[in-house]
């Protein structure tokens, strides 16, 4: 839960505290807006925020507005076109155009509904949270949006009709081995949104000197993963070379979720590597998950090169699929 913006566990805590709330989610976007579609502020009934739709140049509005909708209980649809001088105050380059929506929590949004998402989302279930805006049907779905869970993209339906808010959990990276190329990933991963866990028996790979501040297991990985779990949200990297820790962790991912799979070692080694996955019972169509050698071919010289290797190989994955 670490990298969550908890916009809706707040708006619940508010709701439920007996202060009220309110949902103000960016819809629509056109020119240069602020805030990315799916973009959410919570309002209190007493006023106070967490989250932003604009980066601050509409936020003034947003509330007044919102508590208003609170007060009659009613859904509003809002549009503020962003000025070029308003726009220029925030670090855009040019002005653009939000739409938002303002969803009370009770009448309009069901405090039982709202805490179904929270649920899901504690759970690092992704889910889809529909809204018609003609109708005002509102529904959680977990399947149905391919694609927008996998490029984080919250928008309107195909017929235009409902608005689909797209609740992915934190990405995950899982590193097996604690190697040099470990140390540039950490930093990489972290940058690109990732929570990173180290898992490798070896203490004196594992160390805080060597990753300070890291979350690290000194655990063998078929035991470490059963702790950690691998989702559709996770991407595994096996670094260390050795079939005593590389083949475990490969295994458990094979019948997991985990969006990557991802494994060191020249062409050799991983046709070793698939030998003795077959001689184990795996199918070509899961072994051909595992991306090996690792990373994308970019001629990479030393750990830092192949750390950025890894994680464009990773990204690619993610938003474009195997």
């Amino acid at each position: 839960m670490d990298r969550f913006e908890n916009i809706p566990e707040m708006a619940l805590a508010w709701h439920r505290a007996g202060t009220g709330a309110v949902l103000a989610t960016v819809i629509q976007t056109w020119g240069s807006a602020p805030r990315r579609v799916g973009a959410q502020l919570g309002i209190s009934g007493a006023g106070d925020l967490v989250g932003s739709v604009s980066g601050g140049c509409v936020e003034g509005a947003v509330v007044v507005e919102a508590l208003e909708a609170l007060s009659e209980q009613k859904c509003r649809v809002l549009e503020f076109g962003v000025s070029d001088g308003d726009a220029f105050a925030v670090g855009l380059a040019c002005g653009g155009t939000i739409r938002i929506l303002l969803e009370p929590i009770g009448e309009v949004l069901s405090a039982g509904l709202l805490a179904d998402l929270v649920a899901a989302r504690y759970s690092r279930e992704p889910t889809a949270y529909v809204v018609h805006l003609d109708t005002g049907a509102r529904r959680l779905e977990i399947t149905g949006h391919g694609s927008q869970f996998r490029m984080d993209r919250s928008g309107f339906s195909a017929d235009g009709q409902s608005f689909v808010a797209i609740h992915n959990p934190p990405l995950r990276l899982v590193i097996v081995g604690a190697v040099h190329i470990a140390q540039a990933l950490v930093v990489m991963a972290r940058l690109a949104g990732y929570d990173p866990i180290l898992i490798d028996p070896r203490d004196s790979f594992a160390s805080e000197v060597r990753f300070p501040g890291e979350t690290m297991l000194l655990d063998w990985p078929e035991d470490a993963l059963e702790t950690v779990g691998l989702d559709a949200r996770t991407a595994l990297v096996l670094l260390t070379h050795d079939p005593k820790l590389d083949d475990p962790a490969i295994k458990r991912a094979l019948t997991s979720q985990a969006f990557y799979i991802g494994a060191l070692g020249s062409k050799r080694t991983h046709a070793m590597r698939v030998e003795r996955l077959v001689a184990d019972g795996f199918k070509p169509a899961q072994i051909d998950r595992i991306h090996g050698p690792i990373g994308l071919d970019i001629g990479a010289a030393g750990p830092s090169e192949i750390a950025v290797s890894i994680m464009a190989e990773m990204t690619r994955v993610l938003r474009q699929g195997q």
